[in-house]
Order: structure tokens, then sequence, then C-alpha cells
């Protein structure tokens, strides 16, 4: 969501940065120690020797052979196992040059019942596999933490794997401070500048990676990972974008898709303007459902009724554009502007465990003071107070979605479409619309398009919706369960972004059903 219109499952703080480098939250204060044996990340010896047998190259991909043959060499870290997956840059050219990725895996905590690995990916672009899959305990139930190794890995261009570098801290604190809703010409020409200094600095430091971290580049490492593991079909739970990655994997390798979750889909066919334009309408929902919750509370800052609410919170958003708020309770902020404001609302918006929260702060900052706000837009941006960012996730959103979908720098049709969209979503159309600007002037042209997949000949796939999910909106799985040739679609009534393991039991037994004893959940189940 915006203003790169991220999506995520999980958000993993970490109180670091690679020196090589510039999700709703599961526990939005629980920190997740980092693990690699890269990136100055310490290793703690070798782990203990598991007899794996890498398996072989897809019919067609045998000159990718080297890398399917490689073992990983596990090494103790921090209570896991660490270790790094060799690839190819540009997988038209085998023979060139290669990175490495970082690779975790949390051993199942129960040998005797272990089915095999289960790789996790908590969405993005850009979040963290490893920090996600560091956080076992959290991220699934117990019945699949005791049968399963949960392995995560930073995808390409990702943190600890060969992180894209574009902007200095500095730099991305600019970005997140300018206008997000141009209202006239001179403001529109103003964020294209903005967002034109964005592509053009990721041109002049980015390098060669830049052009190969596409979603489907990151899928055919999934399957190279796979085979590493020694395991014939991947057994995989996609949150968010991890959905995307997820369905592509399975158009492109529907013979290795073993017992696959896909958890708040983003559908490989859309466009931007039709992600924009869902998104918009998903956040504006989830918005007003906040805004049912802050008049159930009483005394509700905004307003009396949802209505007054949604109208109050416009209305505070026109003003602190027009005059910034003076305190933000962070000196490398010293004022919280529209575009701080928003992307702290959209933070809450990911989990409704924030929404008291946000009540309070809205109550604080229509007072004059946006710390609370602009803790939740730190938490948003992996933004530690006084300004460092803890990894590279908003340069590494743009980097894959910026390859993955064309984008238009029309000032006038990307005008039009807001207004319209404001019909719908009037609190957030503008914010969403203009947020990916930046991917229409970007160095390296888009490699990828909207695309149907249908996996025909994979085995069943997992969808599951909820209703008033704001950055993954419900129709989005919708959409994708009717794509895809064999599947079942699972709907949460609920709140927040993605079901699995937020404490619905219903999803939780049926997606654990599927993993535990490959139990196929009816389609349509409703929890």
């Amino acid at each position: 969501m915006s203003p790169f219109r991220r999506s995520l499952a999980y958000r993993a703080r970490m109180n670091r940065r690679p020196a090589a480098a510039l999700v709703t939250v599961v526990l939005a204060t629980h920190v997740v120690a980092g693990c690699s044996v890269v990136d100055g990340i310490r290793g703690e010896g070798s782990a203990p020797s598991v007899s794996v047998s890498p398996q072989p190259p897809p019919l067609g991909s045998e000159a990718l052979a080297r890398f399917y043959a490689q073992r990983l060499e596990w090494r103790r870290c921090e209570g896991a196992q660490c270790a790094t997956l060799e690839v190819p840059v540009d997988y038209e050219n085998p023979q060139g040059e290669t990175i490495e990725l970082a690779v975790v895996k949390v051993p199942a905590k129960r040998a005797s019942k272990r089915i095999g690995s289960l790789v996790v990916n908590p969405g993005g672009p850009g979040a963290s596999g490893v920090d996600y899959a560091r956080a076992a305990d959290f991220i699934v139930t117990r019945g699949v933490r005791q049968a399963y190794d949960i392995v995560g890995f930073d995808p390409r261009g990702v943190d600890r794997s060969s992180p894209i570098d574009c902007l200095t801290d500095p730099q991305l604190d600019t970005f997140l401070t300018a206008d997000p809703t141009p209202d006239d010409a001179a403001e529109e020409q103003e964020f294209a500048r903005t967002s034109q200094g964005v592509a053009q600095a990721c041109a002049d430091r980015a390098g060669p990676l830049l052009a190969h971290v596409s979603t489907v580049e990151a899928t055919r490492d999934m399957d190279v990972l796979r085979a590493a593991l020694g395991e014939k079909k991947l057994t995989y739970l996609g949150k968010s974008y991890g959905t995307l990655l997820g369905a592509t994997y399975a158009d492109l390798f529907p013979e290795q898709v073993g017992r696959m979750v896909l958890d708040g889909a983003v559908p490989p066919d859309a466009t931007s303007t039709e992600i924009s334009l869902g998104q918009a309408a998903g956040f504006e929902r989830a918005t007003r459902a906040w805004a049912a919750f802050c008049v159930e509370e009483g005394d509700c800052p905004m307003g009396g009724t949802v209505d007054e609410v949604m109208e109050g919170l416009r209305t505070f958003l026109t003003s602190v554009d027009r005059s910034p708020l003076p305190r933000t309770g962070d000196s490398s902020v010293p004022r919280l502007t529209e575009g701080w404001a928003s992307v702290g609302i959209a933070q809450a918006m990911y989990d409704q465990g924030q929404w008291e929260f946000l009540v309070d702060a809205m109550r604080r900052a229509v007072g004059g003071d946006g710390t609370g706000l602009m803790q939740l837009a730190d938490q948003y941006a992996h933004r530690n107070p006084g300004g460092e960012y803890a990894d590279n996730i908003l340069e590494a959103y743009l980097a894959v979605s910026c390859l993955d979908r064309p984008e238009t720098t029309d000032l006038e049709e990307r005008r039009r479409l807001a207004e319209e969209a404001a019909d719908t979503a009037p609190t957030w159309a503008a914010y969403l619309m203009w947020g990916s600007l930046p991917c229409g002037y970007w160095p390296i042209p888009a490699t990828g398009e909207p695309k149907k997949v249908t996996a025909d000949g994979a085995d069943p796939i997992v969808v599951i919706g909820t209703t008033r999910d704001p950055a993954t909106p419900y129709e989005w799985s919708v959409r994708l369960r009717e794509q895809l040739a064999d599947a079942s679609l699972l709907t949460l009534d609920g709140d927040g972004h993605t079901a699995y393991s937020r404490s619905n039991d219903c999803i939780d037994k049926a997606v654990d059903r599927f993993y535990l004893k490959g139990t196929v959940p009816q389609d349509g189940l409703r929890c």
C-alpha cells in the first residue's frame, strides 16, 4: 500500500540495516532477530547434517543442472539453521553472474511427526522471508509447527539477498514526507519530479540486479530452493504478495506443486490500475469498519457516526496537507505531513488489534500532536525513531513492482482515475492512484505483464480471502480461485489482512487438515 501500494502479511522489524543497502502485523511489537551467513550476520557452527537428495531440474531446464544439484550447508544461527542458495542473476544466461539468497530453517518440533519442509513468504514485495520463518511459532499453528521444517528466504534484491539500494535514509524520509495527493497541476508536476528522482536514483545506484528482481525470477529461485531442500513438490504458505509468488510458481511448475495455501490473494492478471482501484476500495471498506469501532468505543474524536468519522478523517488529512502538525515525537521528522499521517492510518488497517491505538493517535492528532500517527508510520516503513530504516523493503517493493507491470506517466489520466475512484473510495482514491507513479519513470522497462494463471495439472490449491481485508480485497481471492484449474476458496468474514493463524479456529483447522493430512477444504467454506 501507498505510496508504494504495499501489502504485507507480516512485518518483522529489525534493528539493523545491511551494510550494502540503503505484514498485517501479527505481533506489532515483536522484534525478530535476523539470521544469515551473509551480510555480516553471525553463524554459530555447523548444524546437524540431514540426508537430503537434491532434485533434478524440470524438463527444459537442464542448463540449470548445477544450481539444482547444490546442497544447502546449514549452520546454527540464533536458535535456527541458516544457509545460502546460489542462483543465476539472469536465468537466460545461467553461465553468467550469480547471487546468493539467504535461507533459514526452523526445524520441526517433533522429528517423529515430520512431514517435510514448508516454505513461507509474508508478502511485500520486499518483506523478509527469513524474518518471517524465524517467527515460526506465531505464523503457523502448533500442529503444523510440529510436523514441518519452516523455511523462509529473502527473495532476490531483498534484505540479506543482494538488497536493492537506491536511496539514503534521509532521501526515503523526504519521499515519504512528500504530498501524496496532488491538488493542482503544480503539485502534480512536483510529485512527478519526486517520482522521477526515485527512479533515477535506482538507475544510478542499484546495479545490474535491478533488471532481474521480477516475480517470475523469484519463483524460479523458489524451485531451485525446493530441489535443494530435497522436496519433490513444494509445500508452501504465501500471504499477500506471497500469493502472487505462489500462483506464478504453480503456473510455471504445476507438477512441482504440493500442498499450497495462498492467503490474501493478489491476482496475477490484475493491471496496475486495477490494483490501485482495488486497494482504494479495500482500504475504504476497512477504514469504515474502524470508524464503526471508534463510534462504538464512545467519545470518538472524529465524529458520532461512521459517516461523520470518515468525513472527519478526510477533513483532518486535508488540514494536515495545508498545515503539518508540529509535534511528531521524532526530531528527524519535525512535522507530520499528510504523507506520514496517511501511512500511519493505513498501518492500523492491517490489523484490528491496532484500532484502539489509532483512536488514541487520532485524538492526540486533532489536538496537534502527531506522535501516535508517527509511531504507526514508523512501523509501516520499518523505520526506527531517529530516521534509520531497518531494511530495504520500500526500495525492493518498487524494484519488483515496476518490473512486474507496465505503468503510465500520463498525469491527466491518473487524475481522471483518481476522481472517478473517489465516488466509491473518497478517503483513499487519490492516495492509491498516485502512489505507483515512480514505476512510470522506471529505468528498466517492465518485463512482466498481467497474465491469467490456471496451473493446469497442479495438485489442489487452497485460496483464502478475508471480507474486509484492506490491502488484498476479498474480490481478489475470488478472482484467483476462479482462474485456477483446481482450487478451493476459504472465506473469513472479518477484518484485517489475511486469515490463517490470526485466531480464527475455523480457518486454522481447515488449513491444518490440508497441511497435515492432505484433506482439501470444501470449496466455498465460510468462517
